[in-house]
């Protein structure tokens, strides 16, 4: 079983200006690591330590797969993290999947790591990635994943869900379940529509991360597309973010007129309950400062 989480030490930060070249040696010393205790097979980078490199900065960490023989040698990189600490010192970590740990190393730097047998990354799912180093034994193409990555639903499921999960926002608004609704509205809502302009071929850049579509989207759209002051303006302005959402999808994408009509019908709604609190709330201070 994987080892308790590491007590943490006092944390030495370095400056941040180097990161990139820390990270980056930070890897060869676990390559060299590895390589000294030849049960590994090979160090692949992700992100913007993998094929990203060019988006290495002082607010990066390190992402990899550690892969190995069999399976006895992963439970034992599991159970025991003497190996990372080893590469650079740990000051504190936690198992965060069954495959691996979240590590914050010494002078600032921020890991997250799996382990795999050779036979697991057959079915691993992963974005392409970067052999930082490998046995001379090892095989070709572990940096491609035999899985294929997850595609988005095609643009009329994205459109529906997005209206939908305005609907179900709103109604969550009017009842009281503001914190719900803002998740539905301006989290789950403002996702969809992130995937729909990439549909459209709207973005300056193709989509960063293929498991996470959020990442990078201010340097990926122009403010008219993704306005996001607008779009996840917070907890009390749930009626706001919709209407903007409402009005971003009217003017790119065709939208059915029945669930349109009931979701415009809803953020007004929402707007006028949202003005009633805050009338109650601005005589309720009046009242208690009198």
């Amino acid at each position: 079983m994987p080892s308790s989480p590491t007590p943490p030490t006092p944390a030495v930060v370095a400056s941040p200006s180097d990161v990139p070249e820390r990270l980056l040696a930070f890897l060869d010393r676990l390559g060299a690591e590895l390589e000294r205790r030849g049960d590994a097979v090979a160090l692949l980078g992700l992100g913007s330590v993998g094929r990203d490199l060019h988006r290495l900065d002082e607010h990066s960490d390190a992402d990899f797969f550690v892969v190995v023989d069999d399976v006895a040698a992963r439970d034992r990189y599991l159970a025991d993290i003497d190996w990372l600490d080893a590469a650079h010192p740990v000051q504190w970590s936690f198992e965060n999947s069954g495959a691996g740990r979240k590590a914050l190393l010494r002078d600032g730097l921020f890991a997250e790591y799996a382990v795999f047998t050779l036979d697991e990354m057959a079915t691993a799912g992963y974005p392409p990635g970067r052999v930082h180093w490998r046995r001379t034994d090892a095989p070709d193409g572990l940096e491609q994943p035999r899985t294929p990555v997850p595609r988005p639903e095609p643009l009329a499921h994205q459109v529906g869900e997005a209206m939908t999960n305005l609907y179900v926002g709103l109604h969550r608004d009017l009842r009281g379940e503001r914190l719900t609704a803002t998740r539905f509205i301006q989290g789950y809502a403002v996702d969809r529509w992130i995937t729909v302009l990439g549909h459209l071929g709207l973005g300056r850049t193709a989509r960063q991360d293929v498991f996470v579509v959020d990442r990078g989207v201010e340097r990926r759209f122009d403010d008219d597309l993704l306005p996001l002051a607008d779009l996840v303006p917070g907890y009390e302005r749930n009626a706001h973010a919709a209407a903007t959402l409402l009005r971003l999808l009217e003017a790119h994408v065709e939208l059915d007129p029945s669930i349109t009509a009931e979701v415009r019908a809803l953020v007004e709604r929402s707007a006028a309950a949202a003005q009633e609190r805050a009338a109650a709330q601005a005589s309720a201070g009046a009242s208690s400062s009198s």
